[in-house]
């Protein structure tokens, strides 16, 4: 499989992600809709970087995905903000007894949204 082909395929686990996230936020599940966006982001960061620099790192631990994105130029470097907001809420989300609060679920969705039509957007162009 060429890196065109997973980076496609990366941005479409990204979109559904995103959608499941949608759902559980509807159905008040706050700390499902969180996760699934935080999912869905770095599965919009591993897309945009084997657009802009033909490889993505996979690691367990996603604190090296923000300078990742960060080092995969300009556009990259515009998104690496909004990935370390999100990224800042999979703990508390997927881990910790705290729940995440509802607004913070919304903001989450919203930062994975713009993380994958940014996604979109450069793997069009």
């Amino acid at each position: 499989m060429g890196v065109a082909q997973t980076a496609q395929l990366h941005l479409e686990k990204a979109g559904e992600f995103l959608a499941a996230a949608r759902i559980d936020l509807a159905a008040g599940h706050v700390n499902a809709a969180t996760s699934n966006a935080v999912i869905a982001g770095i599965n919009a960061k591993d897309a945009v970087c084997l657009k802009l620099t033909g490889v993505t790192s996979k690691s367990d631990d996603h604190r090296g995905a923000v300078a990742e994105l960060r080092s995969a130029g300009e556009s990259g470097a515009n998104l690496a903000p909004v990935l370390a907001r999100l990224l800042g809420l999979k703990t508390r989300s997927q881990y910790q007894t705290t729940s995440v609060a509802r607004s913070d679920a919304v903001k989450a969705i919203h930062w994975a949204a713009r993380l994958h039509e940014s996604a979109d957007d450069i793997l069009r162009a």
